[in-house]
C-alpha cells in the first residue's frame, strides 16, 4: 500500500479535461498539495491508504472555481447603492465611499469577508482589482487560498498612490514580495481606458513584457463607455488599446459588453482572454457580453462575480447559470452554452486567462488540488439524470460542502477552518454602522 495524503471518493467528478468526462465512482489522491492520481475507487482504495481519507457519498467533485473578476474589499459596500446605472452607482455613490472609508484594516476586513463566501461558494480562486493589493494578497495567503492580485493603475490620486507612476511603483514592489509565492500571482490592472492614459499604458506594456505579467482592465463595459471614447478620440476604446499593444496574448479584457464582429476576430486574433461577468451586467443595465461569438471565434472567455457591491452576491454557481442561460437567450439557441462549456468557463478557461492553466482549473495528475464538493443528494436537485447539467441549472451554493486549495481543507462540512466566520462577521456588522450611519 502506497501512503499518502488525503484519499476522496466520490460518486461522480467532472475533471473538465477531458470536457465532456464525467467519471462514475471515482477517487482523487493528493500528496503534497498536488494531485497524485485519480482512478476508480475501488481501486484507489486497494492501492493507497492515506492520513486523511473521505467518502462523500453522492457528491460531485469538480474543480475548484476560478473567480475571474472581482473587487474583493468592496463587499463592505454590498447593498449600499442599488439599481442605478453604472456611472451614477460609480461616481455619486461608490467612488464617494470609497474616498471616505477605504484602508488596510477596510481591505482586510472586506477580502476575508469576500473569500469566506467565496470558498462557501466552491470558489478557490480569485482574480482581484483593487486598492492595497498588498493587504488583499496578505489575507488570501493567510486563509490558504489562490489569488491573482491585481497592480492597480489610475491615473488620479486615492488612498493607494497618487499617480500612474506611483500606483506602477507601488505595484511593483507587491509583485516582487511575492515572487515564487505558490498562492499568489500578480497581473498589472489598469482600471479603464477612461481612468487611464496612453503613456501609463505604454509603460504597462513594457513592464508586461518584461515581467512577464498579464494585463486585467474593464473594456467595453457599456455603450456610454465607447460612445464618449468616439466623442473625444475618434477611436473606439478597443481600437485605442490594440494601437497601444494591449490587445494581446496576456490581456484580461473585463465585460466586453460592446463588440462589433470585426472587433470580435481582432481580438480573437491577438489572442487575448474575456471575462463575462453576467449577473453585474444585468443589475447594471451594461449590455450582453456575446460569450458564444466570442467562443465560436476561438477566444478564451472566462466567468467573474465582479464585485458584490454590483452583483450583489461572489457565487460563481449563479453565474455559471446566468451564463448559460444569457448564451442561449442572446444566441437564440438553446444549444448554445451548455452545461459542460459553462462549467470549463468558471474553472480551466479562468485558470488560463490568468496565466494558472498548468496549475490549476482541472482535475489532472500533476496539478495542485484545488478541489469543490457538492452535495447533489437534495430534494432540489433530485431526480438526477446528468451531474453537470444538474451542478450548473439546479444546484445552489449552500450544497458545497467541502474545499481544498493544493491539498488543504479550507471548508469542512460547510464550516471555514482557516478562517474565523464569527469574527468576519462581527466586523462586516461593525463597517455597517459605520457605513450606514454617514450613507
Amino acid at each position: 500500500m502506497n501512503t499518502v495524503d488525503t484519499l476522496i471518493h466520490s460518486r461522480w467528478i467532472a475533471p473538465v479535461e477531458p470536457e465532456t468526462v464525467v467519471l462514475d465512482h471515482h477517487s482523487v489522491v493528493i500528496h503534497e498539495g498536488r494531485i497524485l492520481d485519480l482512478l476508480p475507487s475501488d481501486q484507489a482504495r486497494a492501492i493507497y491508504t492515506a492520513e486523511d481519507e473521505y467518502d462523500l457519498g453522492r457528491h460531485l467533485l469538480i474543480p475548484g472555481l476560478v473567480n475571474a473578476h472581482t473587487h474583493a474589499a468592496m463587499s463592505l459596500l454590498r447593498g449600499l447603492a442599488d439599481d442605478l446605472p453604472l456611472n451614477e452607482w460609480l461616481n455619486e455613490h461608490i467612488w464617494p465611499a470609497e474616498t471616505r472609508w477605504v484602508n488596510e484594516e477596510f481591505v482586510h476586513d472586506g477580502t476575508q469577508l469576500a473569500m469566506a463566501e467565496m470558498l462557501r461558494s466552491g470558489t478557490t480562486c480569485f482574480n482581484d482589482m483593487y486598492f492595497f493589493p498588498d493587504v488583499t494578497a496578505r489575507a488570501a495567503v493567510g486563509c490558504g487560498m489562490r489569488s491573482c492580485v491585481g497592480l492597480i493603475v489610475l491615473d488620479f490620486p486615492t488612498v493607494w498612490a497618487n499617480d500612474a507612476n506611483e500606483y506602477i511603483s507601488r505595484g511593483l514592489a507587491v509583485h516582487d514580495h511575492y515572487r515564487g509565492d505558490p498562492l499568489i500571482r500578480t497581473v498589472f490592472a489598469p482600471h479603464a481606458p477612461y481612468t487611464v492614459s496612453d503613456a501609463p499604458l505604454q509603460h504597462i506594456r513594457v513592464l508586461a513584457d518584461e515581467l512577464d505579467l498579464g494585463i486585467h482592465m474593464h473594456v467595453h463595459e457599456t455603450a456610454e463607455e465607447v460612445g464618449k471614447a468616439e466623442e473625444l478620440t475618434g477611436k473606439r476604446p478597443l481600437a485605442r488599446l490594440h494601437e497601444l499593444g494591449l490587445v494581446a496574448p496576456d490581456m484580461i479584457a473585463v465585460h466586453m459588453t460592446q463588440l462589433s464582429a470585426a472587433e470580435i476576430d481582432t481580438f480573437a486574433a491577438a489572442g487575448g482572454h474575456v471575462v463575462h461577468c453576467p449577473e453585474s451586467n444585468l443589475k447594471l443595465a451594461s449590455g450582453f457580453c456575446p460569450a458564444q461569438a466570442l467562443l465560436a471565434a476561438g477566444v478564451n472567455v472566462a466567468l467573474g462575480t465582479d464585485g458584490a457591491a454590483s452583483n450583489n452576491d461572489l457565487d460563481m454557481l449563479g453565474e455559471m447559470r446566468s451564463a448559460a442561460l444569457l448564451g442561449k437567450a442572446i444566441s437564440g439557441d438553446a444549444s448554445a452554452l451548455p452545461a459542460h462549456t459553462a462549467l470549463r468557463m468558471a474553472t480551466l478557461n479562468g485558470a488560463r486567462a490568468l496565466g494558472l492553466g498548468e496549475q490549476t482549473g482541472s482535475l489532472v495528475k500533476g496539478k495542485w488540488a484545488d478541489i469543490a464538493a457538492i452535495n447533489l443528494d437534495t430534494l432540489e436537485t433530485l431526480p438526477l439524470y446528468d451531474p453537470v447539467s444538474q451542478l450548473v441549472y439546479a444546484s445552489g451554493r449552500e450544497q458545497v460542502t467541502d474545499v481544498w486549495v493544493a491539498g488543504q481543507q479550507l471548508l469542512r462540512d460547510r464550516r471555514l477552518t482557516t478562517l474565523d466566520g464569527n469574527d468576519i462577521v462581527e466586523r462586516a456588522r461593525l463597517w455597517q454602522t459605520r457605513i450606514g450611519t454617514q450613507a
